[in-house]
Parts: structure tokens; C-alpha cells; sequence
């Protein structure tokens, strides 16, 4: 069975971009490959984080994770610092990548600019050295594919690069991960903005659906999106991106698509309630379910403990596997 592997960091809320656009997915991977899902809360601490807010987040995304579907039973659901085999191989592929490889790093040239811009004037080796990380994450577990938005595409062909560098200086210890593209997967915009993806970094309030708001709210952010001045339903991204946005989220939580959708319309009013309606009705049962699972931390310690349990048994075989090769006792 083809093994794949994702992750999301535990800062910020989770919100209707992230839901719709890959981890609804999860759930249904999740029957079809052997799954690996975690919270990556060391790859939060590259930037400072406060440490109770880090806890509460981290618990509060595992329960988000099990709210829309992830089953412990099914899948391996874990916390990464849990794991500790991630930092342990962190380090030894630290080793093998060189810093010429690191400086070309895109992701880490935008948030260090960013976080400059922000005033702030500590930037950490860990923000540079952080592909290193997410290539043990990947190579850890022997994942085959690898779900991966336009953002990460370079730090994938980082870990691949890592791996076939490793493979061919130590004997073949790693599989080479593929990039997987969803095959159906939303294209959810900022509801102000929808020239760009909804994005918990995105200082957006207005635009942004949080997964957990109220349903008051929700409808709130609906009525004041952003679409045109001529009241003509279309899908279009070219031209009417805030209407295509509308009828993309729709499409997405009824099952329907957007260009049939935008035959039943004729003006926007009716298309922002209707699209505001089928979110509520979507993710309302995720909020009780989340509520229901925050409301006996211990049983959700308790399976986040067993999940760390499952991944540690993979993550250490491969750990001693590249340990061997590179020389270790």
C-alpha cells in the first residue's frame, strides 16, 4: 500500500482555505494509503511562540484533525515532537545538505524579509535550517507521496535531492518521495482579496473563515465579500475572481459545480447567503465534534500518546537504518 505523509503547523486557526483545500482530503487518503498526519509543532518554534498558546494550539489542532474525520484506528496521527527520531535524523541529514542548498531556500528568503519588515531583528538558524527538518519528516516514515501545495514544491525537491545524495554516498536507505497532487482539491480565495489564497498568515480578519467561527460571523463575512459592480454570475477567475471565489466554496461544500451553479444565479445576495448557509451547514458538526473531544483532555492525550507510540516504531527502524550506514555503532 502506497504510504504518504502531511502535516500542518498548530499556530494560528485553522480555517476554510485549509479544510477545503487539503484536509478533507486526509480523510478520504486516509482509506486509501497508509496515512501519516501530524501536528508539526517543532517547525512552529522556528519563529518564537508563546509556550502555553503553543500547548493549547497543538492539542486544539489534534482534536480539529479528529473532528473532520481522521481516525486514530485507521491512520497514524501524532504530534512530531513526540516523535523524537524527527530531530535525531534532522541532524544526521543536516549533515549530508549543504548551506549553498539551504541559501537558495525560497520560503525561508520570504519569511526572513517578513519578519524584518515586522521590526523583528532575531531571525533563527532553525528558520534556516528548517528544510533539513521537513526532509526527515518525509524520509522518517518511507513516504512515497507527498501532498504539497506550490509553496513547498522546492523544499520536496530539497528532500529528494537529500535522499538520492544519501542513498548514493551510504547504500540505498531511503525512498525517494513523489509529489502528489490532489486530484479534486477547492480553490479557496480570501473573501476580501480573491486574487490570493486564504491564509492563516494573512492579516485578514474579514477575509478569512475561520473553521470554528460563529455561524453570526460567518454570514457576516459572506455579505461583505468582495465580488464587481455588474451583478452578473459567472464563473471566471480572470475576470470575476470574488464571484468564482463564492461559487468555488459552494461548489465545494455541496458537491456541485460551480459553472451549473452559476446558471441558478442572478444576483450576488442570493449566492453569498447560499454559500454562507452550506458552510455553516458543513462544518457545524465539526465544531461539536471538537468541542466534545476538548472537553476530556485526557482521552485526547491518550490517543495522541498511542499515535506518537505507532510512529515512533516506524521512525526508529529508519533512524537505526541510517545510523548503521553512516557509520554509527
Amino acid at each position: 500500500m502506497t504510504r504518504v505523509l502531511s502535516g500542518i503547523q498548530p499556530t494560528g486557526d485553522i480555517h476554510l482555505g485549509n479544510y477545503l483545500g487539503a484536509l478533507r482530503q486526509w480523510t478520504s487518503d486516509q482509506h486509501e494509503h497508509d496515512s501519516f498526519y501530524c501536528a508539526v509543532d517543532l517547525h512552529a518554534v522556528t519563529v518564537q511562540q508563546d509556550p502555553e498558546q503553543l500547548r493549547s494550539k497543538t492539542l486544539e489542532t489534534m482534536a480539529t484533525l479528529i473532528a473532520i474525520g481522521l481516525d486514530p484506528d485507521i491512520c497514524t496521527l501524532f504530534v512530531q515532537s513526540q516523535v523524537h527520531q524527527h530531530t535525531e535524523l534532522s541532524w544526521l541529514l543536516e549533515c549530508t545538505v549543504s548551506y549553498g542548498e539551504l541559501k537558495r531556500m525560497t520560503q525561508f528568503k520570504d519569511k526572513a524579509a517578513k519578519q524584518g519588515d515586522s521590526g523583528q531583528e532575531h531571525i533563527s538558524a532553525g528558520l534556516f535550517t528548517y528544510p533539513a527538518l521537513m526532509a526527515a519528516d518525509i524520509l522518517l516514515y518511507d513516504a512515497d507521496r507527498v501532498p504539497v501545495g506550490d509553496d513547498q514544491r522546492q523544499h520536496l525537491e530539497l528532500t529528494r535531492n537529500i535522499a538520492e545524495r544519501f542513498n548514493s554516498r551510504y547504500g540505498n536507505t531511503f525512498t525517494i518521495p513523489e509529489a502528489a497532487i490532489p486530484a479534486v482539491a477547492a480553490r479557496v480565495m480570501d473573501l476580501q482579496s480573491p486574487n490570493v489564497k486564504m491564509s492563516k498568515s494573512l492579516n485578514s480578519p474579514q477575509g478569512t473563515v475561520g473553521l470554528f467561527d460563529e455561524p453570526s460571523t460567518i454570514g457576516k463575512k459572506f455579505k461583505r465579500a468582495v465580488t464587481d459592480s455588474d451583478n452578473d454570475v459567472r464563473y471566471d477567475w480572470a475576470k470575476k475572481p470574488g464571484v468564482s471565489n463564492l461559487l468555488s466554496i459552494l461548489g465545494a461544500t455541496t458537491g456541485m459545480g460551480p459553472e451549473i451553479l452559476a446558471d441558478e444565479y442572478h444576483q450576488y445576495g442570493p449566492l453569498k447567503n447560499d454559500a454562507a448557509d452550506a458552510v455553516i451547514a458543513a462544518i457545524s458538526p465539526i465544531q461539536v465534534k471538537r468541542a466534545e473531544l476538548l472537553s476530556d483532555k485526557a482521552e485526547l492525550n491518550r490517543t495522541i500518546s498511542v499515535g506518537a507510540e505507532k510512529a515512533r516504531q516506524v521512525a526508529a527502524k529508519t533512524v537505526a537504518k541510517a545510523k548503521e550506514a553512516m557509520g554509527f555503532l
